[in-house]
């Protein structure tokens, strides 16, 4: 049966915090039981905008798994491995490169917008040009169905999915594809071949997609075939070659309301976020409505970055009194964030006491993600023989 995988990452550049939790540790927690995962420390990635700083990648590795750990990501249920123990990921970057055109790279938006963003350094290099195309090798070794994504980052997924499709199309061409496929889909058995080669015609002949979704389904569910056979019928199915590489699909994530300490999206690039592990003072010292200079000011709720934070941690009542406190000065902006910086210290306790036998027992750590890696990479060397035989390069 094919598994509808789900693969994601983050970079190791600094302290995760409360945007990471909110906008992606939650939503990883609940994958974890809905689909098979991997996730990843991207520390390859890392390296396209902190070449010259590579200590900053190290020192950040370990401390991320650790926050994940303690976020409520689940060893037994999450696949959890780092990017660069896993070679076939730079493998089929290489490869792909000879296919990719230069222009899918360059037209990624997040491409400009991270140049300008990250003006104090110098990333006129190619692996930054070329992180996009790693991206896409990152999914694609794993035949991931999912990635799980913010409405910006859809345009990636749009490009895994046209690498995907120009490899399919140059290199799933093989001699004697019809034959091969017809032979592949009487291993189904004559019941279902028929169902198959029933349902094909309809998709081929009529643009049913019903009908195309329920062979795929036939399909996912038959464990007696082997990876070949699946791509070609799956490629005979729509009428292509076969289908080496799975196109991914987005998963959009709702994206997290929680502000940076100046208001903006939170976000390591604008030097704003508030750590998980330093809470107390960066909500201490945000900035709070300019208006109140002096104790005895009011002010307005809606021009303070701590009032968004009362909207996600806050109940009603609690909404009620800063809100008023705040216009008719009754509080002040230290009491307005102490049941912000409560609320979220209470939510991140569990997490602390997760985290504290990781950090008492680093090995169990390392160990995690030793075998987390052997995982990926026995998944990940499966699709690079398929991708050898294809191109040719499994010559002995």
């Amino acid at each position: 049966m094919v598994e509808e995988r789900v693969v994601s990452g983050m970079r190791p550049t600094g302290a995760l915090h409360l945007g990471h939790f909110h906008g992606a540790l939650k939503n990883w927690v609940r994958l974890q039981s809905e689909h098979p995962c991997l996730f990843f420390v991207a520390d390859w990635h890392a390296l396209t905008t902190h070449y010259e700083t590579p200590e900053v990648v190290e020192e950040n590795v370990w401390d991320m798994v650790i926050d994940w750990l303690a976020a409520g990501i689940d060893p037994a249920q999450a696949t959890l491995f780092i990017q660069s123990r896993v070679p076939e990921h730079a493998e089929l970057h290489v490869l792909l490169s000879m296919t990719t055109p230069l222009a899918w790279r360059e037209r990624v938006p997040s491409y400009k917008d991270q140049q300008e963003k990250l003006a104090d350094r110098d990333l006129s290099t190619y692996g930054f040009l070329g992180y996009p195309l790693l991206q896409a090798a990152d999914v694609l070794v794993y035949r991931a169905k999912y990635v799980p994504v913010g409405e910006d980052q859809v345009p990636h997924i749009e490009m895994m999915r046209e690498v995907a499709r120009r490899f399919n199309h140059v290199y799933g061409r093989e001699p004697g594809f019809e034959d091969k496929a017809k032979a592949a889909a009487k291993k189904l058995g004559s019941r279902k071949a028929k169902v198959y080669m029933e349902l094909r015609t309809k998709y081929q002949e009529k643009g049913d997609a019903e009908a195309l979704a329920a062979a795929r389904a036939l399909l996912e569910k038959q464990g007696n075939l082997s990876v070949a056979d699946r791509e070609r019928l799956f490629g005979y199915l729509e009428g292509g070659g076969r289908m080496i590489l799975v196109e991914p699909e987005a998963l959009l994530t709702e994206a997290s309301k929680l502000p940076g300490v100046d208001g903006q999206k939170m976000s390591k690039s604008y030097n704003n976020t508030i750590s998980l592990r330093s809470v107390r003072k960066k909500i201490r010292t945000m900035p709070t409505d300019p208006a109140r200079v002096k104790r005895s000011d009011p002010g307005d709720p809606e021009k303070c970055p701590v009032w968004q934070l009362h909207l996600v941690y806050s109940d009603e009542k609690t909404r009620q009194w800063a809100n008023q406190g705040c216009r008719t000065a009754g509080i002040g902006c230290l009491e307005c964030k102490q049941p912000v910086i409560d609320a979220v210290l209470a939510e991140q306790g569990p997490m602390r006491e997760r985290a504290q036998k990781y950090l008492d027992d680093p090995t169990l750590v390392r160990n995690i993600v030793a075998d987390g890696c052997e995982k990926a990479r026995k998944l990940a060397r499966e699709t690079m023989r398929e991708v050898r035989e294809a191109m040719g390069l499994a010559y002995t």
